[in-house]
Protein backbone atom coordinates (compact mmCIF):
# COMPACT_ATOMS: atom_id res chain seq x y z
CA UNK A 1 0.00 0.00 0.00
CA UNK A 2 2.86 2.41 0.87
CA UNK A 3 4.47 1.74 -2.53
CA UNK A 4 1.14 2.44 -4.31
CA UNK A 5 0.62 5.71 -2.42
CA UNK A 6 4.22 6.80 -3.10
CA UNK A 7 3.82 6.04 -6.81
CA UNK A 8 0.61 8.07 -6.93
CA UNK A 9 2.29 11.03 -5.23
CA UNK A 10 5.19 10.87 -7.67
CA UNK A 11 2.75 10.87 -10.61
CA UNK A 12 0.93 13.88 -9.20
CA UNK A 13 4.21 15.69 -8.61
CA UNK A 14 5.29 14.96 -12.16
CA UNK A 15 2.06 16.49 -13.50
CA UNK A 16 2.68 19.89 -11.87
CA UNK A 17 3.58 22.48 -14.52
CA UNK A 18 7.02 24.04 -14.20
CA UNK A 19 7.18 25.71 -17.62
CA UNK A 20 4.76 28.60 -17.11
CA UNK A 21 6.34 32.07 -17.46
CA UNK A 22 3.23 33.71 -15.94
CA UNK A 23 2.58 31.02 -13.37
CA UNK A 24 0.26 28.05 -13.16
CA UNK A 25 -3.38 28.76 -13.91
CA UNK A 26 -6.28 28.43 -11.47
CA UNK A 27 -8.51 27.23 -14.30
CA UNK A 28 -10.01 23.74 -14.25
CA UNK A 29 -11.79 21.95 -17.10
CA UNK A 30 -13.66 18.80 -18.00
CA UNK A 31 -14.95 17.29 -21.23
CA UNK A 32 -13.46 15.69 -24.32
CA UNK A 33 -10.76 18.33 -24.86
CA UNK A 34 -8.89 18.00 -21.57
CA UNK A 35 -8.44 15.29 -18.96
CA UNK A 36 -9.91 16.38 -15.65
CA UNK A 37 -7.09 17.67 -13.46
CA UNK A 38 -4.99 18.97 -16.36
CA UNK A 39 -2.89 21.96 -15.33
CA UNK A 40 -2.57 25.01 -17.57
CA UNK A 41 -0.31 28.00 -17.73
CA UNK A 42 -1.91 31.35 -17.03
CA UNK A 43 -2.88 32.89 -20.39
CA UNK A 44 -2.93 29.55 -22.21
CA UNK A 45 -5.59 29.10 -24.90
CA UNK A 46 -7.61 26.07 -23.76
CA UNK A 47 -10.62 26.19 -26.11
CA UNK A 48 -11.09 27.69 -29.55
CA UNK A 49 -13.53 27.41 -32.43
CA UNK A 50 -13.02 29.51 -35.55
CA UNK A 51 -15.93 27.76 -37.27
CA UNK A 52 -14.01 26.49 -40.26
CA UNK A 53 -16.49 23.62 -39.97
CA UNK A 54 -19.45 22.82 -37.74
CA UNK A 55 -18.09 20.36 -35.19
CA UNK A 56 -21.13 18.66 -33.67
CA UNK A 57 -18.91 16.81 -31.22
CA UNK A 58 -18.08 20.22 -29.76
CA UNK A 59 -21.52 21.82 -30.02
CA UNK A 60 -24.60 19.87 -28.98
CA UNK A 61 -28.00 21.12 -30.15
CA UNK A 62 -30.91 21.68 -27.82
CA UNK A 63 -34.12 20.09 -29.08
CA UNK A 64 -37.09 21.56 -27.23
CA UNK A 65 -40.26 23.63 -27.34
CA UNK A 66 -39.89 24.79 -23.72
CA UNK A 67 -39.24 28.46 -24.47
CA UNK A 68 -36.46 28.90 -21.95
CA UNK A 69 -38.82 29.41 -19.03
CA UNK A 70 -40.00 32.67 -20.62
CA UNK A 71 -42.61 31.14 -22.96
CA UNK A 72 -40.45 32.25 -25.89
CA UNK A 73 -41.90 31.64 -29.34
CA UNK A 74 -39.12 29.55 -30.90
CA UNK A 75 -38.62 25.81 -31.35
CA UNK A 76 -34.96 24.84 -30.96
CA UNK A 77 -33.86 22.05 -33.28
CA UNK A 78 -30.84 20.50 -34.99
CA UNK A 79 -31.23 21.53 -38.61
CA UNK A 80 -28.78 23.16 -41.02
CA UNK A 81 -31.54 25.53 -42.06
CA UNK A 82 -31.27 27.18 -38.64
CA UNK A 83 -27.66 26.57 -37.63
CA UNK A 84 -24.75 26.24 -40.02
CA UNK A 85 -21.19 27.33 -40.75
CA UNK A 86 -20.32 29.29 -43.88
CA UNK A 87 -17.05 31.00 -44.85
CA UNK A 88 -15.66 30.68 -41.33
CA UNK A 89 -18.73 32.02 -39.52
CA UNK A 90 -21.39 30.35 -37.42
CA UNK A 91 -24.91 31.42 -38.38
CA UNK A 92 -28.04 30.95 -36.26
CA UNK A 93 -31.10 32.09 -38.16
CA UNK A 94 -34.87 32.08 -37.56
CA UNK A 95 -37.33 30.44 -39.96
CA UNK A 96 -41.05 29.70 -39.93
CA UNK A 97 -42.33 26.33 -38.73
CA UNK A 98 -45.25 26.76 -41.14
CA UNK A 99 -42.79 26.55 -44.05
CA UNK A 100 -42.30 22.90 -43.06
CA UNK A 101 -45.72 21.79 -41.85
CA UNK A 102 -48.21 24.33 -43.20
CA UNK A 103 -50.21 27.06 -41.48
CA UNK A 104 -53.08 24.83 -40.33
CA UNK A 105 -50.72 22.54 -38.41
CA UNK A 106 -49.82 25.40 -36.06
CA UNK A 107 -53.42 25.50 -34.82
CA UNK A 108 -54.23 21.80 -34.62
CA UNK A 109 -51.14 19.61 -35.09
CA UNK A 110 -49.09 17.78 -32.47
CA UNK A 111 -45.35 18.32 -32.51
CA UNK A 112 -43.32 15.66 -30.67
CA UNK A 113 -39.62 16.49 -30.64
CA UNK A 114 -38.37 13.15 -29.32
CA UNK A 115 -36.16 11.72 -32.03
CA UNK A 116 -35.03 8.19 -32.63
CA UNK A 117 -31.38 8.83 -31.71
CA UNK A 118 -30.06 10.01 -28.32
CA UNK A 119 -28.65 13.19 -29.89
CA UNK A 120 -32.07 14.03 -31.32
CA UNK A 121 -34.18 13.38 -28.25
CA UNK A 122 -35.91 16.18 -26.34
CA UNK A 123 -33.38 18.13 -24.29
CA UNK A 124 -35.78 19.96 -21.97
CA UNK A 125 -39.20 18.65 -20.98
CA UNK A 126 -40.10 21.65 -18.78
CA UNK A 127 -42.99 23.86 -19.90
CA UNK A 128 -44.33 21.20 -22.27
CA UNK A 129 -40.99 21.19 -24.05
CA UNK A 130 -41.14 17.70 -25.56
CA UNK A 131 -44.64 17.59 -27.03
CA UNK A 132 -47.30 20.18 -27.75
CA UNK A 133 -50.58 20.32 -29.64
CA UNK A 134 -51.53 23.59 -31.29
CA UNK A 135 -54.85 25.29 -30.65
CA UNK A 136 -56.49 28.50 -31.78
CA UNK A 137 -55.51 30.05 -28.44
CA UNK A 138 -51.99 28.64 -28.26
CA UNK A 139 -50.35 27.94 -31.59
CA UNK A 140 -47.31 25.69 -31.79
CA UNK A 141 -44.05 27.60 -31.51
CA UNK A 142 -44.18 29.41 -34.87
CA UNK A 143 -40.44 30.10 -35.21
CA UNK A 144 -37.64 27.57 -35.67
CA UNK A 145 -34.18 28.47 -34.38
CA UNK A 146 -31.15 26.91 -32.69
CA UNK A 147 -29.44 26.80 -29.31
CA UNK A 148 -26.07 25.06 -29.16
CA UNK A 149 -23.95 24.24 -26.11
CA UNK A 150 -20.71 22.58 -24.97
CA UNK A 151 -22.25 20.83 -21.97
CA UNK A 152 -20.90 17.39 -22.95
CA UNK A 153 -17.65 18.48 -24.59
CA UNK A 154 -16.18 21.37 -22.59
CA UNK A 155 -16.82 23.10 -19.29
CA UNK A 156 -14.46 25.14 -17.15
CA UNK A 157 -14.06 27.07 -13.90
CA UNK A 158 -12.27 30.43 -13.99
CA UNK A 159 -10.94 31.75 -17.25
CA UNK A 160 -11.33 34.42 -19.90
CA UNK A 161 -13.98 34.04 -22.63
CA UNK A 162 -13.57 36.06 -25.85
CA UNK A 163 -16.24 36.01 -28.58
CA UNK A 164 -16.38 38.06 -31.77
CA UNK A 165 -19.95 38.28 -33.01
CA UNK A 166 -22.50 40.34 -34.92
CA UNK A 167 -25.96 40.71 -33.42
CA UNK A 168 -29.07 40.14 -35.56
CA UNK A 169 -31.52 42.79 -36.73
CA UNK A 170 -35.26 42.21 -36.59
CA UNK A 171 -38.07 43.02 -34.20
CA UNK A 172 -38.38 40.66 -31.21
CA UNK A 173 -35.18 38.69 -31.96
CA UNK A 174 -33.24 37.86 -28.78
CA UNK A 175 -29.64 36.67 -29.30
CA UNK A 176 -27.56 35.43 -26.38
CA UNK A 177 -24.06 34.09 -25.73
CA UNK A 178 -23.86 32.83 -22.17
CA UNK A 179 -22.88 30.11 -19.67
CA UNK A 180 -24.68 27.70 -17.36
CA UNK A 181 -23.29 25.37 -14.65
CA UNK A 182 -22.26 21.88 -15.74
CA UNK A 183 -23.65 20.53 -12.48
CA UNK A 184 -26.18 22.36 -10.32
CA UNK A 185 -23.97 22.09 -7.25
CA UNK A 186 -26.06 24.56 -5.24
CA UNK A 187 -29.51 23.67 -6.56
CA UNK A 188 -31.77 24.63 -9.43
CA UNK A 189 -31.75 28.02 -11.18
CA UNK A 190 -30.78 30.59 -10.05
CA UNK A 191 -29.13 28.93 -7.03
CA UNK A 192 -26.28 27.60 -9.16
CA UNK A 193 -25.92 30.79 -11.21
CA UNK A 194 -25.97 31.97 -14.80
CA UNK A 195 -23.39 34.10 -16.64
CA UNK A 196 -24.70 36.14 -19.60
CA UNK A 197 -21.75 37.35 -21.65
CA UNK A 198 -23.95 39.25 -24.10
CA UNK A 199 -27.65 39.65 -24.85
CA UNK A 200 -29.42 42.03 -27.21
CA UNK A 201 -32.78 42.83 -28.79
CA UNK A 202 -33.09 42.97 -32.56
CA UNK A 203 -35.54 45.89 -32.74
CA UNK A 204 -33.88 48.93 -34.30
CA UNK A 205 -36.19 51.49 -32.71
CA UNK A 206 -37.18 50.02 -29.36
CA UNK A 207 -36.97 52.58 -26.53
CA UNK A 208 -37.69 52.54 -22.81
CA UNK A 209 -39.67 55.13 -20.84
CA UNK A 210 -36.58 57.36 -20.66
CA UNK A 211 -36.22 57.34 -24.43
CA UNK A 212 -33.10 55.16 -24.36
CA UNK A 213 -32.72 52.66 -27.20
CA UNK A 214 -32.92 49.18 -25.66
CA UNK A 215 -32.97 47.44 -29.04
CA UNK A 216 -30.10 46.76 -31.42
CA UNK A 217 -28.19 49.80 -30.15
CA UNK A 218 -27.81 48.18 -26.73
CA UNK A 219 -26.14 45.03 -25.43
CA UNK A 220 -25.99 43.82 -21.85
CA UNK A 221 -23.98 41.49 -19.62
CA UNK A 222 -25.53 39.95 -16.50
CA UNK A 223 -25.08 37.49 -13.67
CA UNK A 224 -28.13 35.66 -12.33
CA UNK A 225 -27.95 34.38 -8.74
CA UNK A 226 -30.30 33.87 -5.83
CA UNK A 227 -31.76 31.34 -3.37
CA UNK A 228 -34.87 30.77 -5.50
CA UNK A 229 -36.75 32.00 -8.58
CA UNK A 230 -38.33 34.88 -6.65
CA UNK A 231 -34.97 36.20 -5.42
CA UNK A 232 -32.94 36.45 -8.62
CA UNK A 233 -30.56 39.32 -7.84
CA UNK A 234 -29.56 39.99 -11.46
CA UNK A 235 -30.10 43.76 -11.14
CA UNK A 236 -27.10 43.97 -8.79
CA UNK A 237 -24.84 42.52 -11.48
CA UNK A 238 -26.26 43.87 -14.75
CA UNK A 239 -24.40 46.15 -17.17
CA UNK A 240 -25.46 47.82 -20.40
CA UNK A 241 -23.61 49.54 -23.22
CA UNK A 242 -25.16 51.56 -26.06
CA UNK A 243 -23.76 52.19 -29.52
CA UNK A 244 -25.64 54.51 -31.86
CA UNK A 245 -24.46 52.57 -34.91
CA UNK A 246 -26.11 49.41 -33.57
CA UNK A 247 -24.49 46.13 -32.59
CA UNK A 248 -26.23 44.59 -35.61
CA UNK A 249 -24.20 46.79 -37.99
CA UNK A 250 -20.81 45.15 -37.44
CA UNK A 251 -18.86 42.64 -35.39
CA UNK A 252 -17.80 43.41 -31.83
CA UNK A 253 -15.64 41.55 -29.32
CA UNK A 254 -17.36 40.45 -26.10
CA UNK A 255 -15.18 39.30 -23.24
CA UNK A 256 -15.39 38.23 -19.62
CA UNK A 257 -12.60 37.56 -17.16
CA UNK A 258 -13.69 35.19 -14.39
CA UNK A 259 -11.40 34.68 -11.40
CA UNK A 260 -11.71 33.49 -7.78
CA UNK A 261 -12.22 37.15 -6.82
CA UNK A 262 -14.38 38.75 -9.53
CA UNK A 263 -16.11 38.61 -12.89
CA UNK A 264 -15.34 41.49 -15.27
CA UNK A 265 -17.22 42.19 -18.53
CA UNK A 266 -15.75 43.96 -21.57
CA UNK A 267 -16.93 45.11 -24.99
CA UNK A 268 -14.21 45.86 -27.55
CA UNK A 269 -11.71 45.81 -24.67
CA UNK A 270 -13.62 48.47 -22.74
CA UNK A 271 -14.67 47.39 -19.26
CA UNK A 272 -18.42 47.80 -18.77
CA UNK A 273 -18.86 46.19 -15.36
CA UNK A 274 -17.21 44.31 -12.52
CA UNK A 275 -18.73 42.07 -9.86
CA UNK A 276 -16.38 41.55 -6.90
CA UNK A 277 -18.29 40.14 -3.91
CA UNK A 278 -17.12 40.93 -0.36
CA UNK A 279 -15.74 38.28 1.99
CA UNK A 280 -19.30 37.14 2.73
CA UNK A 281 -19.78 36.36 -0.95
CA UNK A 282 -22.84 36.96 -3.07
CA UNK A 283 -25.02 36.42 0.00
CA UNK A 284 -23.50 39.47 1.65
CA UNK A 285 -23.59 41.35 -1.66
CA UNK A 286 -27.35 41.31 -1.91
CA UNK A 287 -29.27 38.79 0.18
CA UNK A 288 -28.21 38.88 3.84
CA UNK A 289 -31.42 40.74 4.79
CA UNK A 290 -33.73 38.70 2.57
CA UNK A 291 -34.93 36.24 5.23
CA UNK A 292 -34.07 33.38 2.85
CA UNK A 293 -31.66 30.49 3.44
CA UNK A 294 -28.13 30.86 2.08
CA UNK A 295 -27.51 28.02 -0.43
CA UNK A 296 -23.79 28.85 -0.80
CA UNK A 297 -22.47 28.25 2.74
CA UNK A 298 -20.27 25.38 1.55
CA UNK A 299 -18.76 27.41 -1.29
CA UNK A 300 -16.17 30.13 -1.67
CA UNK A 301 -16.99 33.83 -1.75
CA UNK A 302 -17.57 33.47 -5.51
CA UNK A 303 -20.26 30.81 -5.02
CA UNK A 304 -22.28 29.98 -7.04
CA UNK A 305 -19.64 31.07 -9.56
CA UNK A 306 -16.98 28.70 -8.21
CA UNK A 307 -18.05 25.67 -10.26
CA UNK A 308 -17.51 24.64 -13.87
CA UNK A 309 -19.77 26.26 -16.48
CA UNK A 310 -20.33 25.47 -20.18
CA UNK A 311 -20.91 27.73 -23.21
CA UNK A 312 -24.23 28.40 -24.96
CA UNK A 313 -25.06 30.30 -28.17
CA UNK A 314 -28.68 30.79 -29.16
CA UNK A 315 -31.22 32.97 -30.91
CA UNK A 316 -34.55 33.25 -29.10
CA UNK A 317 -37.70 35.08 -30.21
CA UNK A 318 -40.14 37.11 -28.13
CA UNK A 319 -41.54 35.56 -24.98
CA UNK A 320 -43.29 37.10 -22.00
CA UNK A 321 -40.35 38.54 -20.10
CA UNK A 322 -37.43 40.11 -21.98
CA UNK A 323 -39.49 42.54 -24.10
CA UNK A 324 -41.32 44.73 -21.60
CA UNK A 325 -44.80 45.97 -22.43
CA UNK A 326 -43.56 49.38 -21.28
CA UNK A 327 -41.15 49.66 -24.21
CA UNK A 328 -42.19 51.73 -27.24
CA UNK A 329 -41.62 50.15 -30.65
CA UNK A 330 -42.28 51.32 -34.20
CA UNK A 331 -45.48 49.62 -35.27
CA UNK A 332 -46.32 48.62 -31.70
CA UNK A 333 -46.03 45.19 -30.14
CA UNK A 334 -48.42 42.45 -31.35
CA UNK A 335 -48.72 40.68 -28.00
CA UNK A 336 -48.93 41.50 -24.31
CA UNK A 337 -46.75 39.71 -21.78
CA UNK A 338 -49.85 38.96 -19.72
CA UNK A 339 -51.84 37.52 -22.63
CA UNK A 340 -52.79 33.83 -22.35
CA UNK A 341 -52.39 33.68 -26.13
CA UNK A 342 -49.06 35.51 -26.51
CA UNK A 343 -47.58 33.20 -29.16
CA UNK A 344 -50.79 33.28 -31.20
CA UNK A 345 -50.94 37.08 -30.97
CA UNK A 346 -47.31 37.31 -32.06
CA UNK A 347 -47.87 35.05 -35.05
CA UNK A 348 -51.09 36.69 -36.17
CA UNK A 349 -49.41 40.08 -35.86
CA UNK A 350 -46.46 39.21 -38.08
CA UNK A 351 -47.32 42.06 -40.45
CA UNK A 352 -45.72 44.26 -37.77
CA UNK A 353 -42.36 42.46 -37.58
CA UNK A 354 -41.94 40.26 -40.67
CA UNK A 355 -40.43 42.94 -42.91
CA UNK A 356 -37.88 43.90 -40.23
CA UNK A 357 -36.30 40.45 -40.40
CA UNK A 358 -35.22 40.77 -44.07
CA UNK A 359 -35.44 37.00 -44.33
CA UNK A 360 -33.71 36.78 -47.71
CA UNK A 361 -30.54 38.25 -46.20
CA UNK A 362 -28.20 37.59 -43.26
CA UNK A 363 -29.65 40.52 -41.31
CA UNK A 364 -31.71 38.36 -38.95
CA UNK A 365 -28.81 35.97 -38.23
CA UNK A 366 -26.72 35.83 -35.09
CA UNK A 367 -23.25 35.48 -36.64
CA UNK A 368 -20.21 34.35 -34.63
CA UNK A 369 -16.65 34.65 -35.93
CA UNK A 370 -14.83 32.84 -33.12
CA UNK A 371 -15.04 31.65 -29.53
CA UNK A 372 -11.93 31.46 -27.35
CA UNK A 373 -11.33 30.52 -23.73
CA UNK A 374 -8.05 31.28 -21.97
CA UNK A 375 -6.79 30.00 -18.65
CA UNK A 376 -6.16 32.63 -15.98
Amino acid sequence: MKILVLSLLLCLAASVRSDCPNGVSQTTTSGIFHTRGTQFCSGELIFEDNFENFDLATWQHENTLSGGGNWEFQYYNNNRTNSYVENGYLHIRPTYLSDDVGEDFLYSGTLDVNGGLPVDTCSNAAFYGCSRTGTATNVLNPIKSARIRTSESFSFKYGSVVVRAKMPSGDWLWPAIWLLPRYNAYGVWPQSGEIDLVESRGNKNLVNSAGVNVGSQQVSSTLHWGPNYFFDEWSKSHYEKNNAAGYDADFHVYKLVWSPDSIIFYIDNEEIGTVAPPSGGFWELGLSDSGETNPWKAGSKMAPFDQEFYLIINLAVGGTNFFSDEYVNNGGKPWSNTSPAAATDFWKGRSQWESTWNLGTDDSHLIVDYVQVYAI
